[in-house]
């Protein structure tokens, strides 16, 4: 058996959407699935191509976004390792409706679309974990509308920070290392890279935390979480 497969079948054992499968299921959707390898700044898939598939993250990082026709971009998603995207327009039989573009050198596997629909056929549990992940997806998407349209943008900063690996338990001090850049993050958060920035300079003088590039120490979370 070739050593790609082996890697394929072993990540996609662990992908919280295959986890329950057993070996020959495994197979079949390892069967159905394909690497592919895309260099930073790499266009995945763009606007209006149709969906045959989902694509899963191995390593690196996939930017989902939208453009203006001025040439403005609106970060949508951010997709990292273990995490997919393109499940619900698979269904529906719609194209991209966003553009997805390599933020650093990255392995995707690209589960076809058949793959998936007998998968569903064959197990009716697997269909219910589909609509589970989307549901997530559905749930993650509210909460993103909600902040962009009820919190002001250091609020929205702050839950980032808050939200990111590397926090402590109770009020200790902590470092966080921001994901991919500044700019990005702050079109995440629908914030210019100025405001976002200017929110950070506050954040700073207020005592609260120390920046240093991508790196972010949180100095005094409770004052931050309190934080009107």
């Amino acid at each position: 058996m070739p050593a790609t497969k082996i890697k394929t079948q072993s990540f996609l054992a662990n992908l919280p959407l295959f986890r329950e499968l057993g070996a020959d299921e495994i197979d079949r959707i390892a069967a159905g699935t394909l690497e592919r390898h895309a260099e930073r700044g790499t266009v995945v898939a763009s606007k209006g191509a149709p969906v045959d598939g989902l694509h899963v993250v191995v390593y690196g990082q996939v930017k989902l976004a939208l453009s203006t026709p001025q040439g403005d971009e609106k970060v949508v998603e951010v997709i990292g390792p273990g995490f997919s995207f393109g499940e619900a327009l698979m269904f529906l039989g719609k194209p991209y409706i966003v553009t997805a573009t390599a933020l650093s050198d990255s392995l995707l596997l690209f589960v076809r679309k058949e793959t998936v629909l007998d998968e569903i056929e064959r197990d009716p549990t697997f269909a219910r974990r589909m609509l589970a992940g989307l549901s997530r997806k559905l749930h993650n998407l509210m909460s993103d509308l909600e902040a962009v349209t009820l919190k002001s943008g250091r609020e929205r900063v702050i839950g980032y920070l808050m939200r990111q690996e590397g926090g402590a338990e109770g009020d200790a001090p902590y470092s966080v290392a921001l994901p991919v850049s500044k700019a990005i993050v702050a079109s995440r958060l629908n914030l210019t890279p100025e405001h976002f920035s200017r929110i950070l300079h506050e954040l700073v003088t207020a005592g609260l935390i120390e920046v240093e590039g991508r790196a972010i120490r949180i100095l005094d979370a409770r004052r931050l979480r309190e934080l009107p």
